[in-house]
């Protein structure tokens, strides 16, 4: 029998096992980089997302890494006898990634990295079991961790009456309960859709009206707008961001080259709330309350009482469709002094060509990503482009030696 003997040291250590983190590692390893791998196994969308979910990325851009061959979504479909036709089920995207894991990086370390710091020649990443390992050079791919966007309205009310949609892999205990879903992107949308299926009285609560992202061509109406035929027909693979502008979102290395207000502002167009359009006919019995703006929330009589400007209405429990705001320091890796030395903007890193930060050697990938190299770096579409930079970029690199920052 084989016994595991956990490593101490690496060429590169990438420090989350997710979409982009096993894209990466995949890729660093068939560059023939010395890698090592740390976290559980697409442990985000097994233990953050609820099951019967769908995923709102078109089939082409569901790829982890591989967008050909043995290793593509394609391959794992025909193990899988899934089609391409449908959205993509939750319990079978994650079953795929830990495919890709099997065959990828076999040797993937579960353990969880508590701290990272400079050190000489590299980096050291302390262990939450007490252990540490160095690195020559660190690839951060830890996804929507710790990034929930919570309205400080809900600052102080008790979980059991407010949580956000990524602290539930299901939803049955709220069956014959009155909830309140905040929110209008596929998030929240999807969730007042799964609440109703287990049996919950459900209100969707939104600033605006909901955007149903390409419902006129599901929906099969006849009137057709020139813009909404070019919008279908000529729609971008990954379908990330409005007509005609998606189709810069598809290059992320294009994007780098922006000037920072251009980048942007595109990430602004691109990552609006919008909800897929197969969900609108579940949307029956859904009540929603658009255009209403909470300014005040407070437990009464066991539940929540949420006050509009006019109004005020009582729930069982409020879910947080609220999506996600990605900034580093919400992560908990890095000491101040750490965290001070890379160059920041709202929360983001600002990365060179290769995904590194200011710090030589640390990347980044994924959401973190999003402010240097555009929206689809939030999206699993993103990770063929996100790994093979990487790649290429440390390849060439690797006989560089860096001292303590």
């Amino acid at each position: 029998m084989t016994v595991f003997t956990p490593r101490t040291d690496c060429e590169v250590a990438v420090i989350g096992a997710g979409p982009f983190g096993l894209a990466v590692a995949s890729a660093l390893k068939g560059a023939g980089v010395d890698t090592l791998t740390l976290g559980g196994a697409m442990s985000f969308w097994r233990d953050h997302m609820p099951r019967g979910m769908r995923l709102r990325s078109p089939w082409h851009a569901t790829y982890i890494g591989h967008t050909k061959g043995p290793l593509s979504l394609d391959s794992y479909a025909k193990v899988l006898g899934i089609s391409p036709r449908e959205p993509l089920l939750l319990e079978n995207f994650v079953d795929y990634g830990l495919w890709i894991q099997a065959q990828t990086v076999p040797d993937l370390d579960t353990r969880r990295v508590s701290r990272v710091e400079t050190t000489t020649g590299g980096f050291r990443l302390a262990l939450a079991e007490g252990t540490a390992v160095k690195a020559r050079r660190v690839v951060v791919a830890t996804g929507l961790m710790n990034q929930q966007l919570i309205p400080a309205v809900f600052n102080g009310i008790p979980r059991q009456l407010v949580s956000h949609a990524s602290e539930h892999t299901g939803y049955e205990a709220f069956r014959g309960k009155r909830v309140a879903v905040i929110g209008r992107g596929q998030s929240a949308c999807e969730s007042a859709v799964l609440l109703k299926r287990s049996g919950a009285e459900v209100e969707l609560i939104c600033h605006g009206d909901i955007h149903w992202l390409g419902y006129r061509a599901l929906s099969g109406k006849q009137s057709w707008s020139l813009r909404d035929f070019l919008s279908e027909r000529l729609a971008s693979p990954s379908r990330v961001g409005p007509f005609p502008i998606s189709w810069l979102v598809e290059v992320p290395g294009f994007v780098h080259r922006f000037p920072e207000p251009a980048r942007a502002g595109l990430n602004r167009r691109s990552l609006g709330a919008g909800a897929t359009g197969w969900l609108k006919p579940d949307f029956d019995g859904i009540e929603i309350r658009a255009g209403s703006r909470i300014i005040g929330a407070s437990a009464k009589d066991n539940g929540i009482e949420l006050r509009f400007e006019k109004d005020a209405a009582s729930f069982d429990h409020v879910l947080l469709g609220t999506g996600y705001r990605i900034d580093i320091a919400k992560l908990g890796l890095f000491a101040p002094a750490m965290l001070a030395a890379i160059a920041r903007r709202d929360g983001l890193p600002l990365l060179s060509a290769g995904f590194e930060s200011s710090i030589p050697g640390l990347h980044f990938v994924g959401g973190s990503a999003v402010g240097s190299f555009g929206p689809l770096m939030r999206f699993t579409a993103g990770t063929p482009f996100a790994a093979r930079t990487v790649a290429r970029f440390i390849q060439k690199t690797k006989d560089r030696r860096y001292a303590a920052a």
